[in-house]
């Protein structure tokens, strides 16, 4: 028991950064929370936290560390909901990791209701557009978009979203309408540095993509820039509904070329295999799903 009481103060002073708070939470002095710190140290013979009277960080065995401690914790959170009544209560610590300009939109707002409404749940964002490993990073549950490689992983689908090429009206007016892919040679295209060009349906065989490679005066790796420019009439853009939904609506972005459009692409959520999905990750994906799954919930973002 006291081990657990170990890892549990070393775990909490590591989230909240100080002794004192990790104390105001366990509703115990700060010296006891050092006591077990010490402890857990002497016992395992390396330093995990390095103190002054400024600051508290985490030596490098201490971050190595860390990552078993939660998962070790985490388990013991879940082991006690599967024989419990309670078992649907949400306990413990999440970490979620998403693509940054859909992740800020779309699930930090979803997951700080879910904190909202379980007190007693924590849960750590990345928002990132690198490819992470989650098993090394100790992750939950990632949220990708788009198709998804081989893998060991467990995938969940959430929804899907759908990609189109849109212009603001003046720029419209200015340069004309395209009105077929071939069109676009003629158009001033801002494009994502990641991409090879925009893909489209194969007019001869629908069923087939091409991909087009589109000029322009301007290549970016953040589609928040191309939007921008895109809503300042400097070119077409092609990006996510869910990004420009609400332009779309209020006449600020007009969709063109839209009977070329690609069919929907899929939003996942990706974890490790597990025997038990903990309730805290099988509730989030729960709610992700009944969010994005619904149509109309595009038409409102």
């Amino acid at each position: 028991m006291d081990s657990f009481k170990e890892l549990h103060a070393f775990a909490l002073v590591a989230r909240k950064g100080s002794l004192s708070a990790a104390a105001r939470c366990e509703g115990v002095t700060p010296a006891i929370i050092s006591r077990r710190i010490d402890a857990l140290e002497e016992r395992l013979g390396v330093r995990l936290l390095t103190r002054s009277t400024r600051a508290l960080t985490l030596t490098y065995e201490g971050e190595m560390f860390l990552k078993d401690c939660m998962r070790i914790l985490n388990d013991l959170v879940d082991a006690e909901a599967a024989v419990t009544q309670s078992s649907l209560r949400v306990r413990g610590h999440l970490k979620i990791t998403a693509p940054a300009a859909f992740g800020r939109h779309h699930v930090a707002p979803l997951l700080m209701d879910f904190l909202r409404d379980h007190p007693d749940l924590t849960a750590s964002l990345e928002l990132t557009d690198r490819l992470i490993d989650l098993m090394d990073e100790g992750i939950d549950c990632a949220v990708r978009i788009g198709e998804l490689g081989d893998s060991s992983m467990i995938a969940a689908r959430l929804g899907e979203v759908r990609r189109v090429v849109v212009g603001s009206p003046s720029y419209l007016q200015r340069y004309g309408v395209p009105r077929s892919v071939e069109d676009l040679s003629t158009h001033r295209c801002l494009a994502l540095a990641s991409q090879t060009g925009w893909s489209f349906r194969d007019a001869r065989r629908p069923e087939l993509t091409t991909v087009v490679k589109v000029p322009g005066p301007l290549v970016c790796n953040d589609g928040a820039v191309l939007h921008a420019g895109a809503l300042a009439g400097m070119g077409l853009a092609w990006r996510s509904h869910w990004e420009i939904a609400a332009d779309l609506r209020a006449g600020r972005l007009v969709a063109v070329l839209e009977q070329w459009a690609v069919p929907a692409i899929g939003i996942h959520a990706i974890y490790p295999q597990r025997q038990h999905l903990p309730p805290r990750l099988r509730l989030f994906i729960d709610l992700m799903k009944a969010t994005y799954g619904r149509a109309d919930y595009w038409e409102e973002t």
